[in-house]
């Protein structure tokens, strides 16, 4: 029997180097290949480059990205979160994008040095009353289509900034001075996301405005000792008009009343007048009535009701024709009276 000898001894290390090896030879043959055949090698190497360059493809998409797979620089999807596969480089590419990430920009922040160079800066705007207002915005947006926010737009923050500004002084310049600063700022916040969100959908930017917030609204630093002057003169005004009214409140009620009284009053003595005169005519009536029926009763009644009417008023004295000469002082009885 022929001993063969082991590749790994020692003994053949010399066979190895200066043939080629035993060991080589062996691989060869368990190949399947014949000796010396280099080509079957090659295209085991490329297959094996090609399946790990297909399987480069696989990809993760995270909960709070979206991938967006280009062929050839070219968009072709944009795929959620997941495990997904494409076309391996050069071919595809997957660029992920962070959709939930909020992100922010601040409108009206200069520093000193800026300040003292620039007399009118970005945060100076003008009001709907011509006057100047001093004003930091910040602004809070998000993605909320990748597609849109990578291709339609060059630089995402540079255009939310600019179009925020722009939209900001076209609402300032519609608003009074005092509305901005005293009033109700959340309108102007408001009016603001809505018609950002407005101009930046007509960009198709992918961008979602979260909240606008309105952190200071201030006159120019040059003025707000004046500014608060005016302040404080429509701060007396106001007392002065709410003391006015205070006072109108208190006397108004009063001469109201006093009026209705008076009112009540005379129209009660015009139907008291009303119904004596329409008293009088009845009675004129029924007496003309009467006296056409008997003048001489009705003459003669009429004669008694005004002795009686003019006696009753009167000093009575009586006398006794027969005494004659002999007369006595009468007690006043009227005096009494009195």
């Amino acid at each position: 029997m022929v001993k063969q000898n082991n590749p790994w001894d020692s003994n053949s290390t010399e066979d190895l180097w200066n043939n080629g090896g035993e060991l080589t030879r062996k691989f060869k043959i368990i190949a399947g290949r014949p000796q010396n055949d280099w080509g079957g090698y090659i295209k085991y190497g490329i297959l094996l480059l090609l399946v790990l360059w297909l399987c480069s493809g696989f990809y993760q998409v995270q909960p709070s990205e979206a991938g967006v797979v280009l062929r050839f620089g070219k968009y072709v999807d944009t795929t959620d979160a997941g495990l997904h596969y494409h076309w391996p480089s050069p071919i595809e590419d997957v660029i992920k994008v962070n959709v939930t990430q909020e992100r922010s920009i601040n409108l009206g922040t200069v520093d000193a040095r800026d300040y003292r160079n620039n007399a009118f800066t970005e945060s100076h705007m003008l009001t709907g009353d011509e006057n100047i207002v001093d004003i930091n915005l910040t602004v809070v947006w998000k993605i909320k289509d990748a597609k849109n926010y990578l291709f339609s737009i060059r630089n995402p923050d540079e255009t939310v900034s600019v179009a925020a500004q722009s939209v900001l002084r076209e609402i300032v310049g519609q608003s009074e001075m005092q509305s901005i600063i005293t009033g109700d700022r959340g309108k102007v916040e408001d009016d603001t996301k809505e018609e950002l969100q407005r101009v930046l959908d007509e960009f198709e930017s992918g961008v979602s405005i979260v909240r606008v917030k309105l952190q200071k609204a201030d006159p120019p630093r040059e003025v707000v000792d004046a500014f608060n002057e005016v302040q404080r003169a429509k701060a007396d005004m106001e007392r002065f008009k709410n003391e006015a009214e205070a006072y109108r409140n208190e006397v108004l009620p009063k001469a109201r009343g006093r009026a209705a009284q008076i009112t009540q009053d005379a129209e009660a003595y015009k139907a008291a007048v009303i119904n004596q005169a329409e008293g009088e005519a009845k009675r004129f009536a029924s007496v003309y009535a009467a006296y056409k029926d008997g003048k001489e009763v009705t003459v003669k009644k009429m004669y008694l009701e005004t002795l009686e009417d003019v006696l009753s008023k009167a000093n009575k004295v009586i006398i006794d024709p027969s005494q004659k000469g002999n007369l006595l002082p009468v007690l006043n009885l009227n005096a009494n009276k009195e």
